[in-house]
């Protein structure tokens, strides 16, 4: 850069121009950082939804398999006896369902039931008549806990309208003319019809919806109904999904897609062959004549010795898909419609809610890896059941409200619970796998950019003040040279015209010489200084006594004191004066010189006019040529700067010291091209500045610097 370039410039400018600079890198830098954060941010929060859509698979199977286990339930399974064939014919006994205590088939069971046509409620845990009980063992006791049971399931069914208050006793039932079973000995009750019993003449569709059976039908209209947002928290919800303050901003970004059974194992993926939820099936019921063998579970009748098969009479039942609802008790119901003999029955399972979502959802979401960042939350129907915070997040929800984040994923269950939406959320996401290097990276970006702003700054105010300094030495060598050429011209003319008298012609003609001299040694400064800057300087060192050195400077500045007025004192002891040292006689008379014109012209107006060199050994093999002064000495903050180039102590053309700034920073350039140094401490009064140079054990060397 050169100095001329920055001569019109100011710090004030230099910072505007920086500071715009640095705007506008720094903008476009902050805006890629930022986009690159973002698309950082969004692929952590795809791979978290992915995570979720996984799980969300995971629960959706894990409460399909749940349901398909009760699906698989046969309709006589809800009776208190089944039949079955033992061999050599049909025998009674208790129904898988009428063990007790209840066997937790799933999360949260309270119990099966089934409700006829008449609206009269039965449970595979009590026989409809006493003698029943004392015939199949059951004692008092046991009896007294299955009918309480009961009682519970009937009074959580009542209190939500679903059955009578009431329960019939099935000998106070009217009795329906009867046909005998020869399968049972040609007794055909109650129980050994199983869920046929109490059996009503056919109805049509039109007249089910007034049979009490229609309860259950209404619970999928309340569920849908407008009315059930305006219905108070009866069940214990913890809001409406509305009332969430999630961040949907990545779901318009990217919809998040619904659940899925991708990547999970074959073992948990929905089997595409099984048939669709929604669609009835039919069971096979097949009663035989007296004598004849019992059918086999299949119902399919037993071959005769012949291998032919006996023609029998196939009755089927209808059984509808499983539906699942919520009470206003805050309990689950998962029924079903059975039609058998033109018959309607309903068959269901009475579940806990907190249990049945503790087991079938919680634990599953607790075993993954994200639970420990994103919050669950389940809802029925936009009313919020459950909230399960994430592992780092706070403890226990008490209202939507608190819920806060991004909403990462939005999806109902399969059929026959697709009335339960999970929504996961997540209020901070961990940080991304390659964001430790994206922060490395914006940190080195900022590093540089305001390491670099600071030097460019910095070089920049040195430059400024370089380029002053040089437009002073112009000014200052332009007045050193115009100051000797003036008084040699005049001297010059005056001497021309013969207007000086004889006797002082000599002092005239001395005058002239050394200022001519004076001005040869500004030149060849001038000079020396450019074959420097150029890397030019040539040095011939040689081995030279000290003795010898101090001569040779006596002779070239004795008589510059002495004019100025000035006592010249030259002490060199014996010892010092018989070192050997390499330098360059030109260039080691031009640092003497120079330190001696410094001397005078700064104690000029010292009270003792006296210049003093010396030599004198110092430790470590080093010589040390010395120049002093008796004047004001140099400031302790300025001991640093006077071998600067361009650098004056007062500055500017009004000083009284005359000088161009470079004879100090010469002397400093030509002692380290010999292998020396210089360097200034104050006396009292005075300064003393000092030259040292190693002490040589060569007789002659000649080296290029």
């Amino acid at each position: 850069m050169r100095g001329t370039g920055l001569a019109g410039w100011n710090p004030r400018r230099l910072r505007l121009v920086l500071g715009l600079f640095f705007v506008a890198l720094a903008i476009p830098a902050s805006l890629l950082i930022h986009q690159a954060f973002g698309h950082l941010k969004w692929a952590a929060f795809r791979q978290h939804q992915l995570l979720a859509e996984e799980l969300a698979a995971r629960i959706d199977t894990r409460l399909r398999e749940i349901v398909n286990a009760e699906e698989a339930r046969a309709v006589a399974d809800y009776g208190f006896l089944v039949a079955t064939w033992d061999g050599a014919g049909t025998l009674p006994q208790r129904s898988p369902l009428a063990r007790y205590p209840v066997s937790p088939t799933l999360p949260g069971l309270v119990g099966h039931f089934q409700v006829d046509a008449a609206g009269t409620l039965t449970t595979p845990l009590v026989p409809t008549r006493d003698g029943d009980a004392r015939a199949l063992g059951i004692a008092p006791g046991e009896r007294a806990g299955r009918e309480a049971l009961e009682e519970r399931i009937r009074g959580i069914l009542t209190d939500n309208r679903l059955v009578q208050g009431a329960r019939i006793e099935a000998d106070a039932m009217p009795e329906h003319p009867m046909p005998e079973d020869p399968m049972l000995g040609g007794r055909r009750d109650k129980d050994s019809l199983g869920p046929t019993a109490n059996a009503l003449p056919i109805a049509t569709p039109k007249e089910e919806r007034a049979l009490p059976q229609a309860a259950f039908d209404r619970l999928s209209e309340i569920d849908v109904s407008p009315m059930r947002e305006r219905k108070t928290q009866a069940h214990g919800t913890l809001g409406r999904v509305e009332d969430l303050k999630l961040d949907e901003r990545f779901q318009q970004a990217a919809p998040a897609a619904p659940a899925t059974t991708e990547g999970l194992p074959p073992s948990e993926r929905q089997d595409d062959d099984r048939p669709e939820q929604g669609l009835a099936r039919t069971e096979g019921r097949v009663p035989g004549p007296a004598g004849s063998p019992a059918p086999n579970p299949l119902g399919v009748s037993e071959p005769r010795a012949d291998g032919t098969v006996p023609a029998v009479s196939l009755f089927e039942t209808e059984v509808d898909p499983f539906r699942m609802s919520l009470l206003d008790s805050g309990h689950f119901v998962l029924f079903r419609q059975v039609r058998q003999d033109g018959q309607r029955l309903i068959q269901g399972v009475l579940v806990e809610q907190r249990p049945f979502l503790r087991g079938g959802i919680e634990g599953v979401f607790r075993e993954t890896l994200l639970s420990q960042t994103t919050d669950l939350v389940v809802a029925w129907d936009g009313d919020v059941l459950a909230a399960y915070p994430s592992q780092a997040s706070r403890g226990y929800l008490s209202s939507a409200e608190e819920l806060r984040g991004a909403l990462l994923l939005r999806t109902r269950l399969s059929a026959p619970l697709q009335g339960m939406e999970l929504l996961f959320s997540v209020g901070r996401l961990p940080t991304a796998p390659g964001a430790h290097l994206l922060y490395w990276i914006a940190a080195a970006l900022v590093a540089i950019l305001c390491g670099g702003i600071s030097l460019i700054y910095r070089l920049g105010l040195r430059q400024i003040a370089l380029a002053r300094q040089q437009q002073d030495f112009v000014s200052a060598v332009s007045h050193e040279l115009k100051t000797p050429l003036t008084s040699i011209r005049m001297y010059g003319e005056l001497l021309r015209e013969g207007w000086v008298p004889e006797e002082k012609r000599p002092t005239y003609y001395a005058f002239i010489h050394e200022e001519s001299e004076r001005l040869s040694r500004l030149i060849e400064n001038v000079l020396q200084l450019a074959r420097m800057t150029r890397n030019d300087l040539r040095l011939h060192l040689r081995p030279v006594t000290a003795g010898e050195l101090t001569e040779l400077i006596r002779s070239k500045v004795t008589s510059r004191v002495e004019r100025a007025g000035f006592t010249l004192n030259i002490d060199c002891g014996a010892q010092a004066a018989a070192a050997v040292v390499l330098v360059d006689e030109d260039a080691f008379s031009q640092i003497l010189i120079n330190l001696v014109d410094n001397a005078v012209k700064f104690s000029a107006d010292a009270e003792r006019k006296q210049v003093d060199i010396g030599c004198r050994l110092a430790d470590r093999g080093t010589l040390v040529f010395w120049v002093r002064d008796y004047g004001p000495g140099v400031p302790p903050a300025q001991m640093r700067k006077i071998f600067r180039l361009f650098y004056r102590v007062d500055g500017g053309l009004t000083r009284e010291t005359a000088g161009t700034g470079i004879g100090l920073a010469l002397v400093r350039q030509l002692a380290e091209a010999m292998g020396g140094t210089v360097d200034v401490a104050n006396r009292e009064p005075g300064a003393e500045l000092r030259f040292v140079v190693p002490v040589s054990t060569c007789t002659a060397k000649v080296a290029d610097a």
